[in-house]
């Protein structure tokens, strides 16, 4: 990796201050890698707790939804069917799902498993999207952890390597330089006529 360094002393003093901004970045880093994966393990177990809810809550559906086509038939799923979609309200940290139904037909039952069955199939579908909701922050939480271990990789394996390499080269080209200037300055103390 090459990198661009101002001449002299002030490159010297550039790249110390690159290279302790970089071993600062890697731990704040690491740090973050630590935080994301508590928390993608927390948001994992949500994801579990809420997956074990929607199953329970469609097979509880299904257990209804069977009761209604035994007894009333398809005429009476289809009247107990909702004529508005389903409005969905997420909170930022994930964890409160609003759903909203539209309202009841006017005209409900034809059967008298067909209200149960509705709220069944509700709480199914509420369950349903807390457990998509909850996947999805699982998800979103994995991808910033994959992006800060490339972060952390590249400055651990490419950068932090790259400034440490070109400051030794610098400190070693400023020693040379020093010895030359030295080894000149005694050749002219030398060299000068003595004055007696």
């Amino acid at each position: 990796m090459r990198i661009s360094v101002p001449p002299g002393r002030a490159g010297r003093l550039w790249l110390r201050r690159r290279l302790a901004t970089a071993a600062r970045g890697l731990v704040l880093l690491d740090r973050r890698l630590r935080l994301l994966g508590a928390e993608r393990d927390r948001l994992a177990e949500l994801a579990a707790r809420t997956g074990e809810r929607w199953t329970a809550a469609l097979a509880e559906a299904e257990i209804w939804t069977s009761r209604v086509a035994a007894l009333g038939g398809e005429r009476a799923l289809r009247s107990g069917t909702p004529a508005g979609r389903v409005r969905v309200e997420v909170t930022g940290d994930h964890r409160d799902v609003v759903c909203h139904f539209p309202p009841d037909p006017e005209h409900l039952p034809l059967t008298s498993a067909l209200l149960p069955a509705r709220a069944a199939c509700q709480a199914a579908l509420a369950a349903g999207v807390r457990h998509a909701v909850a996947l999805g922050a699982v998800r979103a939480t994995e991808a910033e952890v994959a992006w800060t271990r490339r972060r952390t990789r590249a400055l651990r394996e490419r950068w932090i390597p790259g400034l440490a390499a070109a400051l030794a080269e610098r400190e070693l080209a400023l020693e040379e330089q020093e010895r030359a200037d030295w080894a000149r300055m005694r050749r002219a103390r030398d060299e000068r006529p003595c004055d007696r």
